[in-house]
C-alpha cells in the first residue's frame, strides 16, 4: 500500500476514533447496562457496546467492503483485502471508576500485517498514531523510544490478567523483575502502555494474555518509533507481548523465564 492510501486509512482511524470517544466522555459517569465478560472483574457496559457500534457505522460508512473485528463482539470478513481491529473502551475499570487512563484503539490490517494504528486518549484528547514505514507521532510530532536503556533504569509497565489464578502467577513474576528495574507502573490501558513505550514515557511493557484488539495499533506505534516488540509467555499464560527499545528488550528477555 503506498503512503498516500495509508494516510486516508490514517484519517479515517483518528476520526472514528475521536468521535468514539467523544461518545464515551458524554457516557462517563452515568453507566448502564453494566455486565461482566471473562470474570466477576472483567466488565463491559452500554459505554463499550455504543463506542464499538459507532466505530462500526463510521468505519464501514467509508469503506463498506472492510472485515472489522472488535472487543465487544463486532466481526465481518473484508473483501477489500483491509480489516479494521477495534477496541472501543480500552481500560474499562479505569473508565468505570473515573480515573482517566483509558483509550480507543483503531488499527487498519492487510496480508502483511498492521497499516496503520491510532490509539486515542479522550480524557487528554492526545492521540497516538503510526504508519508501517513512515514513523510514529504524537498529536503529530514525531516519537521515539528510549534507548538504550539498562534494566536498573527501567521503568517497565505491566498489566494482569482477569483470571485470579493468572494473576497470581503473573504477580509472582513482577516481584522477581522488581529486583532488576527501576520501578514498575500498573497504567490499566494495553493500548495506553504501548504507547507511552513509544513516546518514551515508559522504557518497556510487559503483559500476558493480551487480546488482538489491545496491541494490534499500540505494537505498530511501537515498532514506528523504534521499538521491538515480542510474544513472550514467560509464566505460561497466551498472548504475552514485550516491548521496549531495542537494548532494553533484549536484556529484559534474557530475565525472562521460558514460557
Amino acid at each position: 500500500m503506498d503512503e498516500t492510501a495509508a494516510r486516508d486509512l490514517l484519517e479515517l482511524a483518528e476520526a472514528a476514533a475521536r468521535a468514539a470517544g467523544n461518545e464515551l466522555l458524554r457516557r462517563s459517569g452515568h453507566i448502564e447496562g453494566l455486565t461482566t465478560k471473562t470474570s466477576a472483574t472483567d466488565p463491559v457496559s452500554d459505554a463499550d457496546r455504543a463506542a464499538e457500534t459507532l466505530l462500526t457505522r463510521l468505519l464501514l460508512a467509508e469503506r463498506p467492503d472492510d472485515g472489522l473485528l472488535g472487543e465487544e463482539g463486532a466481526s465481518r470478513r473484508s473483501q477489500s483485502g483491509i480489516t479494521w481491529v477495534v477496541d472501543p473502551l480500552d481500560g474499562t475499570v479505569n473508565y468505570l471508576y473515573g480515573l482517566g487512563s483509558w483509550s480507543v484503539s483503531v488499527a487498519a490490517e492487510n496480508a502483511d500485517g498492521t497499516v496503520v494504528g491510532v490509539v486515542h486518549e479522550p480524557t487528554s484528547g492526545r492521540a497516538f498514531t503510526a504508519i508501517r514505514g513512515a514513523g510514529a507521532w504524537l498529536d503529530g510530532k514525531p516519537i521515539r523510544v528510549n534507548d538504550p536503556v539498562s534494566p536498573a533504569q527501567a521503568l517497565l509497565a505491566t498489566g494482569f490478567s482477569y483470571l485470579p489464578e493468572r494473576r497470581v502467577a503473573e504477580a509472582e513474576l513482577i516481584a522477581r523483575l522488581l529486583r532488576d528495574v527501576r520501578d514498575i507502573r500498573r497504567i490499566g490501558s494495553a493500548a495506553l502502555d504501548l504507547c507511552f513505550v513509544a513516546a518514551g514515557m515508559v522504557d518497556a511493557y510487559l503483559e500476558e494474555d493480551a487480546n488482538h484488539w489491545d496491541w494490534a495499533a499500540g505494537s505498530l506505534i511501537v515498532r514506528e518509533a523504534g521499538g521491538e516488540v515480542s510474544t513472550v509467555t514467560p509464566t505460561g499464560g497466551r498472548s504475552g507481548l514485550l516491548a521496549a527499545g531495542p537494548a532494553l528488550h533484549r536484556a529484559l528477555l534474557d530475565l525472562l523465564p521460558a514460557g
